[in-house]
């Protein structure tokens, strides 16, 4: 059987909702069976909403975005070629579109059936990648496991996993800014970024993201780079709640940095963890 090959519009950051229709429209006049997004976070997100949306019978912005419903119309299957490691979507079913209209960025997070099909994680595909979009990533996978990190004052076992990802993260960060090349830190940090989002360390964990809340909305107004905007609010929202769980702040000043507590209070050793 002869197969056809259609191409949608790559490279966009913070993909918005006339991208959604146009690759809606060229999914469904093409009969596309399936999506192959090659990129980052933004085109595996894309690929996953033109996925659920292209025979969606309503307007999918309202119905998947605004109301959040679950998907009850045909979904084209998705394959990932990552070229840049940040958001984990690669593994999730999360979607994040945005309208600039309505100065929204939203993101839904679909159930299983709409996880890519495969995906092909090779860090050398990653190589070539600007420093400050690498930068920006391991911003993201850092929050992505923080904001899980610090939802509950519980003892919950997924805590132990994500300090041990963090500390890995950290490690093969300072490898990797130093050398893009290293092959060994940017494969941790492609693999990090994978199990930080593929729902293993969220369970038991009620995972509010607040922090991409606010970046998003930062996103919506400025189109800014993902994790550049998480780096921008924080910060400041972390001082802000930190005396609510200072605790668990200080078990992660202590844990993942290895602040050394001799000589501080509760709220110091907690302080130096907090400018990550």
């Amino acid at each position: 059987m002869e197969k056809m090959y259609l191409k949608m519009r790559g490279g966009m950051p913070n993909p918005t909702v006339q991208e959604l229709q146009e690759g809606c429209r060229i999914a469904k006049e093409g009969k596309a069976d399936l999506i192959l997004a090659v990129g980052g976070g933004s085109v595996c997100d894309y690929a996953k909403a033109v996925s659920v949306s292209a025979y969606c019978t309503e307007d999918p912005w309202e119905k998947y975005y605004l109301q959040m419903k679950d998907v009850d119309n045909e979904i084209i299957p998705v394959g990932c070629v990552l070229t840049m490691v940040s958001t984990g979507s690669e593994v999730n079913g999360g979607a994040a579109i945005t309208n600039h209209e309505q100065k929204l960025k939203i993101g839904h997070v679909f159930d299983e059936r709409v996880y890519p099909k495969f995906s092909i994680l090779n860090p050398v595909y990653t190589y070539t990648l600007p420093q400050y979009q690498m930068v920006a990533g391991i911003y993201d996978i850092m929050n992505h496991i923080t904001e899980q990190y610090f939802s509950g004052e519980d003892d919950n076992t997924s805590e132990y996993l994500m300090e041990g990802l963090l500390r890995s993260l950290i490690h093969s960060s300072r490898i990797a800014v130093k050398n893009s090349t290293d092959y060994e830190a940017r494969s941790n940090i492609m693999w990090i970024a994978a199990w930080a989002l593929n729902t293993l360390v969220a369970k038991g964990k009620s995972t509010d993201w607040m922090v991409h809340m606010l970046g998003q909305a930062v996103a919506a107004h400025t189109d800014a780079t993902h994790g550049m905007t998480l780096a921008a609010v924080s910060m400041a929202y972390y001082r802000f709640v930190c005396p609510f769980g200072l605790a668990k702040f200080k078990r992660f000043a202590m844990n993942v940095w290895d602040v050394n507590p001799e000589g501080k209070s509760d709220k110091q050793i907690a302080a130096y963890g907090i400018p990550f």
